[in-house]
């Protein structure tokens, strides 16, 4: 699977809190000279730092790092075991983990889903409104659900106006070839992969059409954030350079190669996903820092995913949503 936010249910978390300690949480490289070391995944946005670690930019900007590639919910278990010292992640799930034990800072942004999220339609299906009194399949308390509630409001209408069906995000291509299934909410590329199973089904609304409902943020354990802050700071000023040269027409076709490859595909193949991923400079996320109660700020998007969880009991009391934020990072000189 190409992008995977989530393969587990989010109320996963919440059992999660019975089994860790304080020595988990503790656990962080014990002095400088060990290397930070960051959980990655199968998103555009993420394996966007491929492009870093082929080029040996964290050697030049002189810190030591060690990415280690994981399925998506696997590297929220290594980050909540105190397994890794930092892990890519949406804001929404570093909340989840936070509300389980594993509390995070989330010190920069590396993207936001720009369109790769999506409500797929079947044939005669125009709007979400359509939808009204249908049956739509998503994986409930995951971000597909969010993104369905959010276009339902915008569209003037409830929860209530649809019949949700629960399944998982990876038998949503199944889903939407049942009989009485309307539509579907799934990421790419299986959202893709829903749409060859059902010929001339398509998205009637996507991440694109709320820009900051799903930011992706670096979250590291605080007592790094603490213990090394100058080589985070070193790890975020990368990022700015990764961003540009993903960004330069010259560039980009060599960093699309060099993602491609850490996931199996070709360059022609991957650049659709890339395209439906907007990636954020530094200056671009210090816009988003700013406090706000809106999608357009991290905090605000930040509260509305909190609101959303509690409200379908991925866990039970609201999180200190300003805890998990330090713009500080992104804001430096």
């Amino acid at each position: 699977m190409i992008v995977k936010k989530l393969s587990t249910t989010m109320k996963h978390w919440i059992a999660r809190s019975l089994i860790l300690t304080a020595a988990a949480l503790g656990s962080v490289s014990a002095n400088a000279a060990q290397p930070l070391t960051i959980g990655y995944s199968d998103w555009p946005g993420w394996v966007a730092w491929q492009v870093a670690i082929d080029k040996g930019w964290f050697k030049e900007a002189g810190v030591e790092v060690n990415f280690q590639w994981f399925d998506y919910s696997a590297s929220m278990d290594a980050f909540a075991a105190g397994k890794i010292d930092a892990d890519l992640m949406t804001n929404g799930d570093a909340l989840v983990t936070g509300s389980g034990g594993a509390k995070s800072t989330m010190i920069m942004l590396t993207d936001y889903s720009n369109g790769n999220d999506m409500i797929v339609a079947k044939p005669g299906i125009k709007s979400l409104k359509d939808l009204k009194g249908k049956k739509v399949s998503v994986e409930i308390g995951l971000v597909e659900h969010l993104l369905l509630l959010n276009g339902l409001k915008k569209a003037g209408m409830k929860e209530s106006d649809v019949t949700l069906v629960n399944a998982k995000t990876n038998e949503m291509p199944q889903m939407l070839s049942s009989a009485d299934i309307s539509a579907i909410g799934a990421w790419q590329p299986v959202s893709g992969e829903a749409m060859k199973a059902v010929p001339g089904s398509k998205p009637i609304y996507t991440s694109a059409d709320e820009p900051g409902l799903i930011y992706d943020v670096l979250a590291v354990n605080p007592a790094s954030v603490s213990a090394h802050r100058a080589e985070w700071q070193k790890v975020v000023k990368v990022w700015g350079r990764v961003v540009k040269y993903i960004n330069d027409p010259k560039t980009q076709p060599d960093a699309v190669k060099i993602m491609a490859a850490r996931v199996g595909l070709t360059p022609e193949a991957y650049l659709p996903l890339l395209k439906g991923t907007k990636l954020l400079s530094l200056s671009e996320g210090k816009k988003i820092y700013v406090k706000g109660t809106s999608f357009k700020s991290l905090y605000g998007s930040s509260k509305i995913a909190d609101a959303f969880n509690v409200a379908n009991a991925v866990y039970k009391a609201p999180e200190d949503v300003d805890s998990y934020i330090d713009p500080s990072f992104t804001s430096a000189k």
